[in-house]
């Protein structure tokens, strides 16, 4: 339990902030594709998927290795796009607010959903959800002055 805390104090830093989220998708891809979608690295901490998404400007298929929140009845799960407590929102959270429909590679299987944002008493339920799950989220949220999108992918 020590080393969960450790890791979640060092990821609530501003330092982390600007060095994760160069480093952590590139791993994660790279593993993703060579164990065949079975592993990502970040899972060893929080649970995680590869999101395929449409890119809202492109149209083109979109591959992001992100964190997630499964939730009890194994047919939905949480995105969060906190992107490490940067100011911007996630390139990902713009794609799936324009094309919802998405694929989601979870434990090595793909998975189609749709995404929907969430919003007033049920995005506060689930940031209390988040919370719980990863306490560095409200590090994130201080930050920074935007609502950190928070999205529920549901199987289609």
């Amino acid at each position: 339990m020590r080393g969960a805390r450790v890791v979640q104090k060092v990821s609530s830093t501003r330092g982390f902030a600007r060095v994760a989220p160069h480093v952590v998708p590139a791993l994660d891809r790279a593993v993703h594709r060579l164990t065949r979608g079975k592993v990502l690295l970040s899972a060893q901490l929080l649970p995680g998927v590869v999101l395929t998404s449409t890119g809202a400007r492109s149209g083109l298929p979109r591959r992001t290795p992100l964190a997630c929140m499964p939730e009890g009845d194994g047919r939905s799960w949480i995105l969060v796009g906190s992107n490490f407590g940067r100011p911007g929102h996630p390139a990902w959270s713009h794609n799936l607010l324009a094309h919802p429909d998405a694929v989601i590679s979870w434990k090595g299987r793909d998975v189609p959903v749709t995404a929907r944002l969430l919003a007033g008493e049920e995005r506060a339920a689930a940031w209390q959800a988040l919370l719980r799950f990863w306490p560095p989220y409200a590090a994130y949220q201080a930050r920074v002055e935007r609502e950190i999108r928070v999205f529920r992918l549901v199987r289609r």
